[in-house]
Formats: C-alpha cells, structure tokens, sequence
C-alpha cells in the first residue's frame, strides 16, 4: 500500500475561483446594501429607509447603479445625512423615480438655523462619472452636497421643494422650507446641466473648487446662483455659469465672501447667456461683507476675473431692488472686469465700491 503522503498527492487540488463582480446585486431594504454592493450593477427597488438611519452606497469602481423605484426615508429629528453615494467611475441613473425627504415633518422656517434638527444633506454624492435623472422632493434643508472625487457630470436632476413656499403652523408668516439648497458644491471639474431647482435658498452655491460650470439650468423661489460664501483658506477657480434661469429669487447672481474670512479667492469666473426676472433684491450682488449684503468688506479674499462676456446675460429686477452691487473691501478686488455683454433693467441702481468694471453702467 502507498503512503498516505503519496496518495495525498495523487488527489486532485482545487483551487477555489475568486469571487467575481461582475453579478447584479438587488436592493429592496438596508439589510440587502452590504452584498449588493459587491456587485457591478446594483438595482435599487421601491422601499423606505428606516429613520434615523442613513440609505449608504459605497460602491466598486465602474459600478451601474439603477434605480427602479420611489425611496423615501423615515421622518426623525437627527442630523443625518440621507443618502450617501461614494465611488469612482459610477453611472448613476435615477431613472425619474423620486426620493421623498419628508420635508413638511420638518419644516419650521428655520432651516438649519435653529428649531427642529433636520438631516442634511439629503443626497451626499462623492463619485466620480454621472448621475442623471435623479429627481428629489421635499429635502428637509440642503438638498444635494457634492465633493467628487473625479471628474463628475449631473445631468436632468430635479430638486422640487416647492410645498415648501408656503408658510405652515411653525414658521408664522413666512416659507416653511429654509436653507434648501439645490446643490453645495465642494468639488473640481463638475458640470451640472439641464436640471432644475424650486426651493427657499441657493440653488447653487460652491464653496470650493475648481472647472466648474453650471449651464442650461433653471433656478426659482430661492436665492439664485451663487458662489460662496467663501471662508477662510478656501479657493474658487475656472467657473462657467452659462444659459441658465433664474425666475422669483431674491438674487439672480451672487458672488459672496465671509467678512472675517483670510486666505482666499475667487478668480476666473465667467457669466453668459443668463437670464432673470422678478428679482426682489438684488440682480447681481458681488459682496466682501458677508452676511451683510453690503456692509463692511473684508480683505482676506480675493476677487479677480470676474466677467459677463461670451452671449448676453440680462437680469429684470423688481422696482425696489437693486439692479448690480458691488461691495469689495480696499485692494482685494483685483484687475479690470469686463461686463459688456450684462444688461440689467427694472430696479435701482446700487453701489459699485472697490472693483474697476468696464464696458457696463446702470
């Protein structure tokens, strides 16, 4: 009889195949997320996330993410975020389906200012690739928070916060929703196109970053398109905000820093073929003052190339607001602004303190 160490060789060694990606991973409640995300493709169903809890997709490079149903999210006073979706290379198609972020439950007037503790952001995207078709109701504050981490594209995004216009047993006299912000961005090479914002608050706001442009976009009810506000030791460059609308907001364009801020700019910031009506205080508002609107500038942050060239920009203000301001603290709004191609109309003219623009007067 052989040895049992040579028989052990003659018995056939099989080596077990490593797990493959390449499956569809289906997810119907939170219990299903951890093994759906080990696959490639990932389908997302109709249900409700549990409160207090947070929907997360952390994903593998290259993943499809559909998503083939209405998700809504429980109702719980706590800080959240929502949903979460982290990864590189990522399509993500929301297919029109709607996240409800419960919003009315919520809803005080405040917004993150004070009152009910409300979850935000509602949608915390950190991909890479696209996102498309993703349509958001009722965020409880800020909408969409976005810090990808390579170059990203959101296209056909709704965030309708709409009901939120009117005014409910909480917050007296005025809009309900507070601090909704359509998208905060804290991102480079970002283009966010043909997507439509309704809220109480900025329907754009970068805070940081770089190769952004925002273009054929609509924007009401809110704040208008802005940058900022910008803190300290933040940096905003290569900004295109093009063939967008803006309709009943209290800003149409909106450049503003912290007045206590140091070690910042913003420079190289482009605006085209925008339109705006029925703005109720100010057209275009480039401040150093913030939170004042105009006040008393800082200088910590620079302002420069900041430029209304390429296609007519046109901004209609209501009778009592001011068409442009310009509030820059002493030396910190740099260079010669060429504003040939803005024509505003309607409202007052404001001040233009500490900034050189040619080819524009009000």
């Amino acid at each position: 009889m052989l040895p049992w160490t040579v028989l052990a060789l003659l018995v056939p060694y099989v080596v077990a195949a490593p797990a493959s990606s390449d499956c569809t991973g289906t997810i119907s409640s939170l219990d299903d997320v951890t093994d759906a995300v080990e696959c490639t493709t990932v389908n997302v169903n109709s249900f409700t996330v549990p409160a207090g809890e947070t929907f997360t997709l952390s994903l593998l490079s290259g993943t499809t993410v559909n998503i083939n149903g209405d998700i809504a999210f429980g109702n719980e006073t706590w800080s959240g975020p929502l949903f979460e979706v982290k990864g590189d290379d990522i399509t993500f198609n929301g297919n029109g389906y709607r996240f409800d972020g419960g919003g009315p439950y919520y809803w005080d007037g405040e917004g993150t200012d004070g009152g009910v503790t409300k979850p935000h952001p509602m949608m915390k995207v950190e991909i890479s690739g696209t996102m498309t078709d993703v349509y958001v109701v009722n965020s409880p504050a800020q909408c969409f928070s976005v810090s990808n981490t390579g170059p990203l594209t959101l296209s056909d995004i709704t965030v309708d916060n709409s009901q939120g216009n009117a005014a409910n047993s909480a917050s007296g006299s005025d809009p309900a929703g507070a601090n909704t912000d359509g998208f905060d961005v804290a991102g480079s090479d970002l283009l966010i196109t043909k997507s439509t914002v309704i809220n109480q608050d900025d329907c754009l706001a970068i805070n940081s970053g770089s190769n952004i442009t925002f273009s054929d976009n609509s924007c009401a009810d809110g704040h208008g398109i802005s940058i900022g506000s910008i803190s300290s030791d933040k940096t905003v460059s290569d900004v295109v905000i093009s063939g967008n609308t803006v309709t009943n907001s209290q800003q149409a364009l909106r450049i503003k820093s912290d007045a206590d801020a140091t070690d910042s700019s913003v420079s190289s910031v482009t605006y085209s073929n925008n339109k705006a009506t029925g703005i109720t205080k100010y057209g275009v508002l480039i401040t150093q003052s913030y939170p004042d609107s105009v006040g008393t500038p800082g200088t910590g942050t620079t302002f420069s190339g900041i430029s209304f060239t390429g296609g007519a920009t046109t901004v209609a203000v209501e009778s009592t607001a001011e068409m442009v301001a310009v509030d820059c603290g002493s030396g910190s709004c740099t260079g010669t602004w060429d504003w040939s191609d803005l024509t505003t109309s309607g409202g007052e003219d404001g001040a233009i303190t500490n900034a050189d623009i040619s080819g524009f007067t009000q």
